[in-house]
């Protein structure tokens, strides 16, 4: 599975939002994605953080769901700060969850599930995870477009240490949690300022290439 047969459930998720609001009535889009935001913010602040913690984790069990609006309504919720750390620990949670239960408890069975065609370029995948440079997996998990469900299951049925792993995580996460909750946070203003919306387009497209770049580096093809 290489990043260019992967699209981000997040990127797709702002086309599918850009594309509803600029085909349809701007202001009746507008009231909808308020309300969403507002009733979406009422109901985190009333149960807490333990809320937005709980999505996130989550989002990495079932990678179809939307991180960065989940990002984005933490960080309306609790603030820019707190809601970027509950944000950042919750990835880091749902990332070491996905990396455990598959070393551990599914890792024979994804192998019996591999074809037998296919299990000598997924061994292959295996030794360039588990032989991965520290840099090299700190930004393989930061950028955007790098599929992260996969990323964790990879690492957990490799060989690659556990801290090292950990540690990755711990940094790359940041990266990649104030991207989208950038993202996320920005998108409401360029409903109003289409060279906001330039920016973010440009952002996107921006780590949609070092995607590519590092993809051709690490020969995830």
């Amino acid at each position: 599975m290489g990043l260019k047969n992967y699209l981000s459930f997040e990127t797709l998720f702002l086309l599918i939002f850009w594309f509803l609001y600029y085909n349809n009535n701007g202001d009746d889009m507008r009231e909808i994605i308020d309300s969403f935001v507002t009733n979406s913010t009422t109901i985190l602040t009333s149960i807490g953080p333990i809320a937005g913690i709980l999505l996130i984790i989550l989002e990495s069990i079932l990678p179809m769901l939307p991180l960065s609006v989940f990002i984005t309504l933490n960080m309306i919720s609790f603030g820019s700060f707190f809601g970027f750390l509950i944000s950042w620990i919750s990835t880091i949670i749902g990332c070491m969850l996905s990396f455990t239960l598959f070393r551990y408890f599914f890792q024979k069975k994804l192998y019996r599930f591999i074809k037998r065609k296919e299990q000598d370029k997924f061994a292959s995948i295996m030794k360039t995870i588990s032989n991965i440079k520290f840099s090299n997996l700190v930004i393989l998990i930061a950028i955007p477009f790098s599929p992260a469900f996969f990323i964790n299951i990879a690492a957990g049925v490799s060989k690659i240490k556990t801290e090292k792993f950990f540690l990755a995580a711990i940094i790359g996460k940041m990266v990649m949690v104030y991207f989208w909750g950038y993202i996320g946070t920005t998108l409401l203003e360029s409903l109003t300022d289409i060279t906001v919306l330039f920016k973010i387009a440009f952002l996107l497209v921006l780590a949609f290439f070092v995607s590519k770049i590092v993809e051709k580096k690490l020969k995830l093809k």
